[in-house]
């Protein structure tokens, strides 16, 4: 399935989400920086969650460029993308060994760290870009992202971001959803949501099932 990016918004609630499948991208970015599994997934899990942003941008020529230092053994994470979704970025350190949390599941919270920030800087062609900073709450970069957006933003969200990597170290499925509650968003509409959030489970075990970027909203 080729890689896809979707942005909806619901007709019935103050709800707008972004969702993403993007396996090539990130097997292409193991491939160019020779990364592995763990920072694969560290990797992978920025490009998605800034290229979701990044579609975002109402400015054509806007960027929004995430940081990403946690004092972990990958050091520093850094993508930038366009309005377009187009990203790019690297990490510093991408020869970490494999570090699993359990069987099978790799802890990319433990590899990026806890000790540092997330760095948000949107371009849209003003004097200055908005910079925006939070401390990282568990470096697994998702949870970072939705902190970021209640904390600088005060923006109600859920993200997730997921990678799996096969047992020859290319990436098997990679994808993630970013889901905002807009103004006038009341206690029936956060239950819905997180009511839609359990239905989906895991990301990378409902890519497995082939489903869409589209269809991962759906649900």
């Amino acid at each position: 399935m080729a890689d896809q990016i979707v942005r909806v918004l619901a007709k019935d609630a103050p709800v707008k989400a972004s969702a993403i499948s993007a396996r090539a991208l990130v097997e292409r970015a193991r491939q160019i920086h020779k990364t592995l599994p763990v920072a694969t997934a560290a990797l992978g899990r920025a490009l998605m969650g800034c290229s979701m942003m990044g579609n975002q941008l109402k400015e054509q020529n806007g960027t929004v460029t995430l940081q990403i230092k946690g004092g972990g053994p990958l050091g520093s994470i850094t993508v930038t993308s366009d309005s377009a979704g187009n990203v790019r970025g690297y990490v510093q350190n991408g020869a970490v060994e494999l570090m699993e949390k359990a069987p099978g599941k790799l802890d990319v919270g433990r590899a990026v760290g806890t000790d540092g920030t997330l760095t948000v800087i949107r371009d849209i062609g003003l004097k200055e870009p908005y910079v925006g900073r939070v401390g990282l709450l568990s470096g697994e970069i998702a949870d970072d992202l939705t902190a970021y957006f209640a904390e600088s933003e005060q923006i109600p969200s859920a993200c997730a971001l997921g990678v799996l990597v096969d047992t020859d170290q290319s990436v098997r499925c990679a994808g993630g959803y970013l889901i905002q509650l807009l103004p006038g968003a009341d206690d029936g509409v956060i239950t819905k949501v997180e009511q839609g959030v359990a239905r989906v489970g895991a990301v990378t075990a409902a890519l497995k099932e082939g489903i869409s970027a589209l269809e991962l909203v759906r649900r």
